[in-house]
């Protein structure tokens, strides 16, 4: 084989490797941007305060003091089908503002603190709203992290979850 055939054959292969790794770069970009996430963000101006990869399964909590009854309420949520779905709600004591019947398909166990859990909710949110109380903090919770959202957030701020991919956040935003 002549020395101008073998560079061309080594160019051609060059090029070749080069357009697969442009392929292939680009294919993991494109599912990146389609992959879901959790965003939280205010109501009113949009900020954007925390973003978390959120596959399905995700699970979050977010905890507070109940406003009436003074005790801790810890709602947990799961991110399924690229929205948040209640998953459970944890709480000391009986009391006005709690729920004190189980709905069709609700079961309500007691954890080793004595705390009652309910779960078996059929309730979606696209998006999840809380106002973040000026009383006492609401913390979310994500793993083993731990956020105080009046820190992050600021007291009595409407905040928003909501599920997206990481094309919508990079390009509209999330209002």
């Amino acid at each position: 084989m002549s020395s101008a055939k073998k560079a061309h054959n080594k160019k051609s292969f060059l090029a070749a490797a080069v357009l697969m790794l442009i392929i292939t770069a680009a294919a993991v970009f494109i599912i990146q941007l389609n992959t879901d996430y959790l965003v939280l963000y205010n109501a009113d101006t949009g900020e954007r305060y925390m973003t978390e990869k959120a596959e399905q399964g995700f699970e979050f909590s977010v905890e507070f003091i109940h406003s009436v009854n003074k005790t801790p309420v810890k709602d947990t949520y799961r991110v399924e089908n690229g929205k948040i779905r209640a998953y459970s709600t944890t709480y000391r004591s009986f009391g006005a503002g709690v729920q004190t019947q189980l709905e069709d398909g609700q079961e309500m166990t007691v954890d080793d603190n004595g705390n009652m859990v309910i779960t078996g909710f059929d309730i979606t949110y696209d998006p999840l709203r809380y106002i973040v109380s000026a009383a006492y903090d609401h913390v979310l919770f994500i793993g083993d992290k731990q956020v105080s959202l009046r820190e992050t957030c600021g007291e009595n701020t409407r905040i928003i979850f909501e599920v997206a991919p990481l094309f919508k956040i990079l390009t509209k935003g999330m209002m």
